[in-house]
């Protein structure tokens, strides 16, 4: 029942800079990531790279369960509590969660997988989580929203921590993204 929460809480970055409460939520944002980690991981496979797509697709439905308790905390929230306070209090959030379910444990160490990003499986979903964001932010900056730069500035240069294909089939998203947010500004 705790994570149903997740379907009525805004993602806070969006609020934060002006959309209206309602805009996207954690739940809708999760199903974004579970959609672009299942295509990406579907395309990495594709050219010969063994990929647990099982192990994507519930990392990916997991990764933000801790927020049904913590919120949905900004990325600012690290200047202030700093990153290690928000990786504790994120940890301890979710291990609660899940005390109780049947796969607690699992769950428990998928989440932390997904948090130090040890598998390629955890990094495509964090590749996703970044890919969902840009999508999101590409179709408010589409409706007409201006002032979402940040969310795109250090996109390119970021370590994803991917190699050769993987590496690859990312960049080539990446720069899918970044031209069809250049298409806005020329049109």
């Amino acid at each position: 029942m705790e994570i149903q929460r997740l379907k009525t809480l805004d993602r806070t970055g969006w609020t934060l800079r002006g959309q209206a409460p309602g805009a996207e939520s954690v739940a809708a944002h999760s199903y974004g990531v579970a959609v672009a980690a299942m295509m990406l991981a579907d395309e990495v496979r594709s050219r010969g790279v063994a990929v647990d797509m099982e192990r994507v697709l519930r990392v990916a439905l997991m990764h933000d369960w801790a927020e049904a308790r913590l919120g949905d905390m900004p990325r600012t929230a690290v200047e202030y509590f700093g990153a290690e306070t928000r990786r504790k209090a994120e940890r301890a959030a979710f291990d609660d969660i899940v005390r109780e379910a049947a796969g607690g444990l699992s769950y428990s160490e998928l989440h932390e997988d997904y948090e130090q990003r040890e598998s390629l499986e955890a990094r495509l979903v964090k590749a996703a989580d970044i890919i969902d964001l840009l999508v999101q932010a590409l179709a408010f900056e589409r409706a007409g929203v201006r002032g979402l730069d940040e969310f795109w500035e250090g996109v390119a240069g970021r370590d994803f921590r991917l190699e050769g294909v993987a590496s690859e089939v990312l960049n080539a998203i990446l720069q899918q993204l970044a031209e069809a947010r250049r298409e806005i500004s020329a049109g």
